[in-house]
């Protein structure tokens, strides 16, 4: 398929992504999906590649993870960025980049996007058997940072997952009374959405026969709010005062109006 014109003819990190359209069809789908902008892209990622980023979470320690366990939720989520394995620094590096911002920005229309190297709340999540996260809409900041969370991107990692196991993620209407639309957890399904006061979600218990949980992997997108102008004192360079600037020299202005080819040949025979 030929390529529209934008990020992705200029950029050859996102070759590492199977893109199954242009940027402005996924862009029409997320525009016009329901109950809110949301969009999922089937087997985006290299599929050894987010095998590798499920062993490094099994294999990851009790004291990496934070355990919430509220009457509303259930879920064992990362604890720092720094716990990150080799393939999830590897995939972090890709959808923290400035090619991918932009490919996002073409499909949701919000630009000046900036990732959190942090990823407070972001990262390896799991929701044990019979978890649970009840219909809720995300935070709207970045308490630590003070940035504006605008999209979260959710990549999940559940293979053979049936929706007799739950764990789908579902979509409510502005004010959280009916279920408009259901995300089934399979493996290298990705869904970007929007994140707004009326962009209601929540997981259903995963009930898994065997005792299986379901894994994910997250990432929020900010802004940093605002464009600040002047009046709030906000200004481009300023510079010294002249007074204080070093005195041309007649050498210095020589130089500067001289072509640098005759001025090198004029002072290699002064030498």
């Amino acid at each position: 398929m030929q390529n529209e014109p934008g990020i992705r003819d200029v950029s050859r990190l996102l070759d590492q992504l199977s893109i199954p359209e242009s940027s402005s069809g996924l862009a029409s789908r997320y525009r016009n999906s329901l109950p809110f902008p949301h969009l999922t892209i089937d087997n985006l990622f290299n599929p050894e590649q987010l095998t590798a980023l499920v062993q490094e979470m099994t294999q990851a320690r009790s004291s990496d993870w934070v355990h919430h366990n509220t009457q509303n939720l259930e879920k064992l989520g990362q604890k720092s960025a720094a716990g990150l394995g080799p393939t999830g620094f590897q995939l972090v590096a890709l959808l923290h980049s400035a090619p991918f911002l932009y490919l996002l920005s073409e499909i949701t229309g919000i630009w000046n996007l900036l990732p959190d190297p942090y990823m407070h709340g972001a990262g390896y999540s799991i929701i044990p058997p019979k978890g649970k996260f009840d219909v809720h809409i995300d935070s709207n900041a970045d308490i630590t940072s003070g940035l504006i969370r605008r999209l979260a991107l959710i990549i999940y990692l559940n293979r053979d997952w049936s929706p007799d196991y739950g764990g789908q993620l579902e979509l409510w209407n502005k004010d959280a009374t009916r279920k408009e639309a259901e995300i089934e957890p399979i493996f290298n399904r990705t869904l970007l959405m929007e994140i707004s006061e009326s962009s209601y979600h929540g997981i259903n218990p995963v009930v898994e026969p065997s005792g299986r949980s379901r894994y994910s992997f997250m990432i929020y997108y900010n802004t940093a709010g605002n464009i600040l102008g002047k009046e709030l004192g906000v200004h481009s360079s300023i510079y010294a005062p002249a007074c204080y600037r070093p005195k041309p020299t007649v050498r210095s202005v020589v130089r500067k109006w001289t072509p640098p080819v005759f001025y090198d040949f004029v002072r290699q025979r002064m030498r």
